[in-house]
């Protein structure tokens, strides 16, 4: 391999970790929603993979089913986070056509992808 394509190569290499970061701080700045227990229980995550809010309807709190309250906002936050790695997932595939670049810090590492 030539010294040209190499050197092309290694540009090439810190343009799209120099858009992964960017990417990843522009991610922190979008959010997705799921809800639970047919809307009652709404939560809402980033593309940073951080629970930034929950909302619960009144008529879901009820001091004698604590259990069943836990158990919907465990399904809707983790919907939501599922939701948060698949929207950093396809962001990241627009910009690396698909290929996965290992080593290169990006998002896909930060949700273990």
């Amino acid at each position: 391999m030539s010294k040209k394509m190499l050197g092309n190569m290694l540009r090439e290499a810190q343009r799209i970790q120099a858009e992964m970061q960017k990417l990843q701080e522009e991610a922190k700045n979008k959010t997705v929603e799921a809800t639970a227990g047919g809307g009652m229980v709404t939560v809402k995550a980033n593309g940073a993979g951080e629970i930034v809010s929950i909302k619960l309807e009144k008529d879901v709190v009820n001091p004698e089913d604590i259990e069943m309250l836990e158990d919907l906002v465990l399904a809707a936050s983790n919907e939501a986070l599922r939701r948060a790695k698949e929207m950093v997932n396809e962001e990241m595939a627009k910009l690396t056509g698909g290929l996965k670049l290992p080593g290169m810090g990006g998002l896909g590492d930060m949700f273990g992808a």
